[in-house]
């Protein structure tokens, strides 16, 4: 008899729990790391903007008179307006899927939530105006707008500062700290850790500087972006300056010129510059690791929480690190479609950028589970110094470089018997250890001028690191 499977009858099917179990980890498992987004890239949250741009188009189209014959706003009915969006919570939200399900239609419901609050208030005979000269586009565009906003600017970018001034302090702890470089993964140059670290800081403050610039841009101006129906509805307003001081009094930078669709190249350059952040996390994330496996940090069991290996019991895995790889890697591809989608629409209008968008929430989702086990990962470090320092005296080969830099500098300044340099320190230091007994035999057999033989016999792999701790002073904070 076969074994019994998950999908077979004799199963507990688990779609029709409730509360609803999780699709996704994010929802699930993650969620706690995740949870601010919620209230920025929810299905909820895209809800409740597209109430705050339905109300504010009525309050601003009142204010300034657009429409001639119309009163203006009381400061009550104002607060009544903004209060909407407001007090949207668990009632509203069911109330609106509920008329949803009568129209099949997110935005209509929105506008129908909205008249049946109007509904008995003085704000009654002027529930027409909601939704007024309003393409779906119109009102979906800006609240992408606001949405986004909301999560790059008040949830992923100050996570992005946070772990970046997190590795900057340690760059700095660390500046002087020496450690045996490994290019191409071999014994190079040495350098001090805290210049590494340092490196990774100055690359992500550029695309924190990136990220904080970035337009973000809205329109409102019709079905095919020519403003017609409010044209031959009201033929004397400036529709254009009206769409533009809306869109300006929301925060976002007006396009003035569009399909029915906001072209949403902002996004594309926006998803861009989170997908590069991300991809020099990775590249953090990854270096990291190597360094733990070569014995450079040690990890605080502590602080990494929770078991290591399941049978192994001496080892404290870094497995914050390796979250933040996957999570980074799934983050940057979901970015990558967004970005390469959301530039193309057919004609004036396709609804391709509709399901797309809703997947901006996973992609910066992914992102933000990645920085804070970055968070979690780098607070559990300890620097090793005598490790690194025990690597750097088992590679005294990587002084061939300083030995023949000096060579050549005096060769080419007139000083005889030099010829050859980087061939001679080849023939010693290629593909064999020197130690530093060997090194310095090597100097003192070369026959230098005393103040560069005395130089070099002085040196050794620890101190040759240049200005190294010194460039961490380019970094900001």
């Amino acid at each position: 008899m076969p074994l019994e499977t998950p999908q077979s009858p004799a199963f507990q099917s688990f779609a029709d729990l409730t509360p609803p179990i999780a699709l996704t980890p994010l929802d699930g498992r993650y969620r706690p790391q995740v949870a601010p987004l919620v209230d920025h890239l929810s299905e909820a949250a895209l809800n409740r903007a597209r109430l705050v741009v339905e109300t504010e188009w009525m309050i601003h189209l009142l204010d300034r008179e657009a429409i001639p014959g119309l009163r203006t706003l009381t400061d009550e009915e104002r607060a009544l307006l903004r209060a909407i969006p407001a007090e949207f919570g668990a009632d509203g939200i069911a109330e609106h899927a509920e008329i949803e399900r009568e129209t099949i239609h997110d935005v209509k419901a929105v506008e129908y939530y909205i008249k049946r609050r109007l509904s008995g208030t003085s704000l009654e005979p002027l529930a027409e105006i909601v939704h007024i000269y309003c393409t779906s586009e119109d009102i979906n565009n800006l609240s992408y707008a606001l949405m986004i906003r909301g999560a790059v600017h008040d949830v992923w970018l100050p996570a992005l500062r946070e772990v970046t001034a997190q590795i900057t302090q340690i760059a700095r702890d660390a500046a002087g700290v020496p450690m045996l470089s490994r290019t191409h993964g071999q014994p190079a140059t040495p350098t001090t850790l805290g210049k590494e670290l340092g490196v990774f800081s100055y690359r992500l403050g550029r695309q924190i500087r990136r990220i904080e610039a970035d337009e973000i841009l809205g329109k409102i101006n019709g079905a095919t972006g020519t403003y017609a129906a409010h044209a031959v509805s009201v033929p004397g307003t400036d529709w254009q300056e009206v769409s533009r001081t809306f869109v300006e009094h929301l925060g976002l930078t007006w396009n003035p010129l569009t399909t029915q669709i906001e072209s949403h190249d902002w996004q594309a350059e926006l998803y861009s510059d989170i997908a590069r952040a991300g991809r020099i996390l990775h590249n953090l994330a990854t270096d990291v690791w190597t360094y733990i496996s070569l014995g450079y940090f040690r990890q605080r069991l502590s602080a990494q929480g929770g078991t290591g290996s399941s049978t192994m019991p001496h080892k404290v895995n870094p497995i914050r690190f390796e979250n933040a790889e996957a999570n980074l890697e799934i983050s940057g591809a979901l970015l990558d479609v967004l970005a390469q989608t959301l530039v193309t629409t057919r004609l004036q209008r396709d609804l391709t950028d509709s399901t797309t968008q809703r997947n901006v929430g996973p992609a910066v989702g992914h992102s933000l589970l990645a920085i804070r086990n970055l968070q979690k990962g780098l607070a559990g470090l300890d620097v090793d110094a005598d490790a690194m320092a025990a690597d750097l005296e088992g590679n005294w080969e990587v002084l061939g470089e300083a030995v023949q830099s000096v060579m050549r500098t005096l060769g080419v300044q007139g000083v005889e018997g030099l010829d050859s340099p980087y061939e001679r320190l080849k023939e010693l230091t290629r593909g064999q250890r020197v130690d530093g007994a060997g090194m310095r035999a090597f100097i003192e057999g070369l026959g230098l001028p005393d103040a560069e033989r005395e130089r070099l016999l002085a040196l050794t792999p620890a101190t040759y690191v240049g200005y190294a701790p010194q460039l961490l002073a380019h970094l900001e904070g």
